[in-house]
């Protein structure tokens, strides 16, 4: 049944005082995403270009409120489910985009890995199992050639293409691993992120991390020495979050920041404004190089 109050409203959006349209602006803004399928219709039946491009950004101003909403219900409820942090990063550019589709995609990988899995297998060998289903059987690669494109941040994308940066392909390697049983989480190291197999037991790393991974590489597998050098060479103090996994909130506040980066390189100001915004649910929360 149609909103009588918000196709009240949105006529009045015709009107050309600025002062009106703010206000009216403002109470179908509050109304939320239930006023989303009221706003379509109405959207549809209109005739004037400038109170359809009005409804379009009141829609889109509805759906980035209820995304940092649901950033900040993720981050309330303890942060455990990364893959569904990347869903909500790829919802900002796709506000239809379902969970379950992004769930059955990558369960079709985890099947795929875990029917060649068994318990004789050594860490190692289920990494090279993982890296051959993921590089060699499935195509993905990290995308050089777009290095920034926005798409690149966007885990369904990502599926589809078989394409992505440093993180987003490491997102998709560490659900898979994780769903698989494996300890194998994110490491927030500068210029690049990886992933680290820990196992607490291991006495031989101080910080109980078997080997680390790299994705955007094809799954390398690297040392702790190999993290030594990269910061070395890249000049880098040698700081405890670049060799220990961080916590999921960190992971995710990194893929908005590489979104926001991408946007401002694009000259895309509004988009990089409007990812500045989401952010801000990090700051509040203080998950800024948090150590899981």
């Amino acid at each position: 049944m149609i909103d009588k109050e918000i196709i009240s409203l949105v006529r009045l959006l015709e009107d050309n005082d600025s002062t009106v349209s703010e206000i009216v602006s403002k109470k179908l803004l509050e109304k939320g995403k239930s006023a989303i399928p009221d706003l379509e219709k109405a959207w549809e039946s209109s005739l004037i270009p400038r109170v359809q491009l009005k409804i379009e950004e009141i829609v889109h101003g509805i759906q980035l409120n209820q995304l940092k909403q649901d950033l900040q219900d993720w981050i309330d409820e303890g942060a455990e489910d990364l893959l569904y942090g990347a869903y909500l990063v790829a919802k900002y550019q796709y506000p239809e985009l379902l969970f379950p589709d992004i769930q059955s995609n990558v369960e079709i990988i985890r099947r795929s890995i875990w029917l060649e899995f068994n318990d004789n297998l050594t860490a190692l060998e289920k990494v090279r199992i993982i890296n051959h289903i993921f590089f060699a059987v499935n195509k993905f690669t990290g995308n050089s050639t777009n290095f920034y494109s926005p798409g690149n941040s966007y885990i369904n994308l990502v599926l589809e293409t078989k394409k992505g940066n440093p993180i987003t392909l490491a997102v998709l390697y560490a659900s898979v691993s994780q769903q698989l049983g494996l300890p194998v989480y994110g490491v927030n190291l500068p210029l690049n992120y990886v992933l680290a197999y820990e196992l607490p037991s291991y006495l031989e790393d101080p910080d109980g991390i078997l080997f680390y991974i790299n994705p955007f590489n094809k799954g390398n597998v690297l040392s702790r020495k190999e993290i030594d050098f990269f910061l070395q060479e890249q000049k880098l103090e040698k700081k405890p979050e670049f060799y220990k996994p961080c916590s999921n909130p960190v992971t995710i506040e990194r893929m908005f920041r590489n979104l926001q980066l991408s946007f401002e390189k694009m000259k895309q100001t509004i988009k990089a404004s409007e990812i500045a915004d989401l952010l801000e649910v990090f700051k509040q929360n203080n998950t800024l190089n948090t150590i899981r």
